[in-house]
């Protein structure tokens, strides 16, 4: 699993150049896998800018070598928790104040892993 100490941060930027949405990433050192992320977006930010800020968070090595991830999100934003709900597996959520908790299991398999080799072109018999 990469370990890192520093949390790292990742923004997503609309098209002139104004970050949208950012998040926070840290994952938990021991045996448990877990990565904790905080995330934040702007509210009028147009549909897809959070998708793809989940996208990205989901997508870091450290984050797919987690069995984990506790993320925080904005109370309300039902974009973000809808694709880490697609990204996840068991996932749950709570409120606490103005914030909506998610708890849930970084799925393993083919749609974690690096790309495999392009199929054949060759139609089949």
């Amino acid at each position: 699993m990469t370990h890192h100490e520093e949390p790292r941060h990742l923004e997503i930027k609309d098209d002139s150049d104004r970050t949208v949405a950012q998040a926070e990433v840290t994952t938990a050192l021991g045996p448990d896998g877990t990565v904790r992320t905080s995330m934040q977006s702007d509210a009028y930010a147009p549909r897809g800018y959070r998708a793809s800020l989940v996208d990205a968070v989901m997508d870091l090595p450290e984050v797919r070598a987690s069995d984990r991830v506790e993320a925080a999100v904005p109370y309300g934003d039902s974009e973000s928790l809808e694709r880490l709900r697609e990204r996840t597996e068991d996932a749950q959520t709570r409120a606490a104040g103005a914030t909506t908790l998610l708890d849930a299991n970084v799925p393993s398999g083919p749609d974690v892993t690096e790309p495999g080799p392009e199929p054949d072109d060759e139609p089949l018999p």
